[in-house]
């Protein structure tokens, strides 16, 4: 069975960056992860060319910058006053957080700065706007 729009599919996958060759994610020395497609668990990008493969399918992917994980966004970089942070979230540069959304939900956020006044926190995804390629290995499709 190949890979469609609605499959559930478990596989292996590393995320590189092409310059540096640094592994930013990977489930390869790990459990492979299963995933819906169309569920917005994988990037659309990425989603796209999985289509058709099936089990035993081995594929490397290079994504132009923004391509895979969508362009940088400044409008998504928010200052927020220290007084609407809960005293009981201990902030830190460079750390994400999830951070409530007026929904109930919510959304990561890494802090970029901070002030006595205010934190800085970027909600765009960390590799938005970056070239990617992605090792992918499928192992089951439903």
């Amino acid at each position: 069975m190949s890979i469609h729009a609605n499959s559930l599919v478990t596989l292996n996958f590393r995320v590189t960056h092409p310059a540096t060759g640094m592994t930013l994610i990977s489930t390869f020395e790990a459990t492979p992860a299963t995933m819906q497609l169309g569920a917005g668990e994988l990037s659309p990008a990425l989603e796209a060319r999985l289509i058709g493969l099936g089990p035993g399918a081995r594929e490397t992917f290079h994504f132009g910058p923004g391509e895979a994980f969508g362009s940088y966004s400044e409008q998504l970089v928010e200052k927020v006053a220290r007084q609407h942070i809960p005293p009981t979230l201990y902030l830190e540069v460079d750390t994400v957080y999830s951070f409530p959304a007026p929904d109930g939900s919510t959304y990561p956020g890494l802090v970029r700065e901070l002030t006595d006044e205010y934190a800085l926190i970027d909600f765009n995804h960390p590799m938005a706007g970056k070239a990617v390629d992605v090792d992918v290995e499928i192992i089951g499709v439903i």
